[in-house]
């Protein structure tokens, strides 16, 4: 492309995964599975916590907001995945890439604080029960969700931003499946040190400011989990952090390891699958990973089941 041309670039190639054309009916029912299997729980989830009394508490309160984040993040990046393993045409416009851009970080951010939130709520829970409810309230609760949501827009604004006054010159194929930072600062030809910048200086506050919430608040959590004296004390405490520490490994791993590392070092086989994971994989799995583990989850499962069996006179 021409040095002239660099400001004219009207739309990407999704590069994807067009270079396993040998798999790519298998990957696309794997794909599509996987969607549907994050619709399918992640809307359980939902319905259950919106309906059954005993779910009426702040941990599924955020639980909530988070299976809509799963939900949304995934649809964001998968449809036009599934699109592109039917057709030849890989292009997606520049306009569209921005949009995706955009919204997909919102919603990856937004799971970032949603699970710092949820690891509060648990220290709050068992640390400090007697003051449980008043710490907790309804009003706090909205207000960290709120929270959530504002940052996670003002964050993508930054970047998206950033993005968009970037030229294009050495090629318009992106090597992901979808709009995404590191590899659209690859195609660049203009100066992205100020991006490089924002995503080391602001997106480090942003996402390791979240992770050493969880952090902090689960080194208190072991702390009081260790002095308590029963056993099954013990037991029924570290089985209400469980699930919720597997999700933040699964999550936190792979985009710390997808982001915190030079454009130079791009990487596009390894990047793929870490960003799968993180993107895709671990909203699927959020779900089963919360209902599988959690005795009320199941309970209210059970409840909503038979309400459904029960034959209307």
């Amino acid at each position: 492309m021409e040095t002239e041309n660099c400001t004219s670039v009207t739309s990407f190639i999704l590069l994807g995964m067009s270079d396993l054309p040998n798999y790519r009916i298998t990957l696309f029912l794997v794909f599509i599975t996987m969607y549907l299997l994050n619709l399918l729980g992640n809307i359980v989830m939902l319905v259950l916590i919106i309906t059954d009394p005993q779910l009426q508490t702040p941990m599924y309160f955020f639980l909530s907001n988070l299976s809509f984040v799963d939900m949304c993040l995934v649809s964001v990046t998968v449809p036009k995945l599934l699109a592109n393993f039917l057709s030849k045409s890989k292009i997606i416009s520049y306009s569209g890439c921005i949009a995706q851009l955009y919204f997909y970080i919102v919603m990856v951010i937004n799971e970032c604080f949603l699970l710092s939130v949820m690891a509060y709520d648990r220290y709050v829970a068992i640390c400090n029960p007697l003051r449980y409810r008043m710490v907790m309230s309804r009003i706090f609760c909205n207000l960290l969700v709120a929270s959530c949501w504002t940052i996670s827009h003002l964050h993508s604004l930054l970047h998206t931003l950033l993005i968009s006054r970037l030229s294009f010159c050495k090629s318009n194929i992106i090597d992901n499946f979808f709009c995404d930072i590191p590899p659209l600062l690859k195609l660049s030809c203009s100066d992205i040190s100020t991006n490089e910048l924002a995503i080391f200086v602001e997106g480090a506050m942003v996402a390791t400011g979240a992770f050493l919430c969880i952090f902090i608040s689960y080194i208190r959590i072991i702390s009081a989990i260790l002095n308590i004296r029963s056993a099954e004390g013990k037991r029924k405490a570290f089985s209400t952090c469980s699930s919720h520490l597997i999700v933040v490994t699964l999550f936190f791993g792979s985009a710390f390891f997808t982001y915190y590392q030079a454009s130079s070092s791009y990487n596009h086989e390894r990047n793929r699958f870490m960003t799968v994971i993180y993107t895709i994989v671990t909203p699927m799995l959020n779900p089963f990973i919360y209902s599988l583990r959690n005795n009320l989850v199941k309970g209210a499962l059970r409840r909503a089941l038979g309400r459904w069996k029960r034959p209307v006179h």
